[in-house]
């Protein structure tokens, strides 16, 4: 057992590449109560977590609907639990580019109105918690349709919203998902190149791109279609039972199969052990931006996953996260879990 901390401690990750672990804290909750979300982050040693629906005492909320008093109650209850967050989980993105009736249940918002609304209010969310990143995503082109064609018009949104959070001296991650105009590497690379702005990066998530029907080698070729723009990673996996057909439209209701990164389809070891070398210079670039270092973001779903959110449980947040800690130390990349020193600093001893 001292053998385990010790391995774990600041003189042993100084000589290695490492990452700040983190991930979506309504996962490890039943209730997505604060009071759950806090406890089970606590317990299994994370200080940091990305805050996407929470329970604040007004019933479960998407992090866009907090009012202020539900704000300074999660801050008052966070810095008891010592946490801080590392990103907004925010659904900035996830509505149509086009007023048209595709059969799907997306919004549409003008744009216009969206950036002085929800985007905005990102922002200042962000602020509020202490956070310089927010995830978002890049516009549902309608459904069975070419997205190629939509780049220009979601270049110029991206362009907006990027030009928004550099005023407020923040970072939006573009994150790769199904069914929007961003759902592959070179389509997301392409919007972050042709963006151009310091406020954009990329959010590599290998799960997102496996429920698409690719391979671990075809996932590998997505991330390093993406490798030049990532800002941080999600960490999900998923295995399916039998071989994935590509199709165009993913129902991601459907999608049921997800499971710890060190024993899925999408092949953790070969892109963190090639993202290990882009750590150190990575996280130089986010330290200049106040960044605190790069993030790894747990979003397991091993209990289910949908098209706005995910479940796992306490205890699969907590086998996820064993996971994950078990191909970093295969990797030979640092990380950080509270240690009995974390706790006699807060004590103030």
């Amino acid at each position: 057992q001292d053998k385990f901390f010790l391995a774990r401690g600041p003189a042993a990750m100084a000589d290695k590449p490492s990452v700040i672990l983190t991930g979506f804290a309504d996962e490890a909750a039943n209730q997505k109560t604060v009071h759950q979300q806090f406890s089970a982050f606590a317990a299994v040693g994370l200080q940091y977590y990305t805050i996407r629906f929470i329970d604040a005492g007004a019933g479960v909320k998407n992090v866009m609907q907090l009012t202020r008093a539900e704000i300074r109650r999660i801050l008052k209850l966070q810095d008891e639990s010592g946490l801080s967050v590392s990103s907004l989980g925010s659904p900035i993105g996830k509505v149509k580019l086009l007023e048209v009736d595709d059969g799907t249940r997306n919004r549409y918002v003008p744009f216009e109105k969206y950036l002085k609304t929800e985007v905005l209010k990102a922002c200042d969310l962000a602020s509020a918690f202490g956070t310089k990143l927010i995830r978002g995503f890049s516009f549902y082109h309608p459904r069975d349709t070419d997205p190629l064609p939509h780049l220009p018009q979601v270049v110029d949104q991206l362009g907006k919203i990027a030009d928004l959070c550099q005023q407020h001296d923040l970072i939006f991650g573009l994150e790769v998902e199904a069914n929007l105009v961003g759902q592959n590497g070179p389509l997301l690379a392409e919007l972050e190149r042709k963006v151009n702005n310091p406020s954009l990066m990329l959010i590599f998530d290998a799960g997102n791109i496996v429920t698409q029907g690719f391979t671990a080698d075809g996932t590998f070729g997505e991330y390093l279609a993406m490798k030049k723009g990532i800002g941080w990673m999600h960490i999900k996996d998923y295995r399916h039972p039998e071989p994935i057909q590509r199709t165009g439209h993913i129902d991601e209701t459907s999608l049921k199969h997800f499971v710890p990164a060190d024993i899925g389809d999408s092949g953790h070891e070969a892109i963190l052990r090639d993202f290990r070398d882009m750590i150190p210079g990575l996280e130089r670039k986010l330290k200049k931006l106040g960044v605190p270092g790069v993030f790894l973001d747990l979003e397991p779903h091993v209990k289910g996953g949908g098209q706005f959110g995910g479940f796992s449980g306490p205890d699969g947040l907590g086998v996820a996260l064993r996971g994950l800690c078990n191909t970093l130390d295969y990797l030979d990349i640092g990380y950080h879990l509270r240690d009995f020193d974390d706790i006699i600093e807060a004590r103030g001893f």
